[in-house]
């Protein structure tokens, strides 16, 4: 059996925080403000598979509330969410995603992004993709104000125990 999942993320720009985006630090005067490394991106990843496993979102297994996800590498997230939909008896058949952002432009990043995420989740970097786009300064995401990311993921029952 085949299920997809959908996921979503947004944060806030802001001055003095690194700019993060599939595990790849993007030089930029400003970054993404959350509890983690605020890779939206990578949360958007994980949703998505959380969602596609019924295991519920990002904010369920690792909650804003908990200091040890301060600052904590979102791909260490994703590989957690990972080992948690194989042990549930399933397999990533592909991941789809899309940036938002005005700026900065990442696409020369896409090809190392695919990489890591394609590592993290212990797949082929041809089933991930990643695409980026604006919103023609529309919106909070035109004005800079901050960037999103959307995924959606397929994943497959291996297991007779789902």
């Amino acid at each position: 059996m085949y299920r997809i999942g959908h996921g979503y993320d947004v944060h806030k720009l802001v001055e003095e925080r690194k700019l993060i985006l599939g595990g790849v630090d993007i030089p930029y005067e400003k970054g993404l403000l959350g509890h983690s490394d605020a890779d939206v991106l990578v949360h958007a990843v994980c949703d998505a598979l959380l969602g596609a496993a019924a295991l519920g979102d990002i904010g369920k297994h690792f909650p804003d509330t908990d200091a040890k996800y301060k600052n904590a590498d979102s791909l260490v997230l994703l590989k957690t969410v990972c080992a948690l939909i194989r042990e549930k008896g399933f397999e990533i058949c592909n991941i789809d995603s899309t940036v938002i952002a005005q700026k900065p432009k990442i696409a020369c990043f896409i090809p190392q992004m695919r990489q890591n995420i394609a590592e993290t989740c212990g797949i082929p970097v041809d089933l991930v993709n990643v695409k980026a786009t604006t919103e023609e300064k529309l919106g909070f995401t035109g004005e800079g104000l901050g960037i999103s990311a959307h995924s959606v993921s397929i994943i497959k029952n291996i297991s007779s125990a789902v």
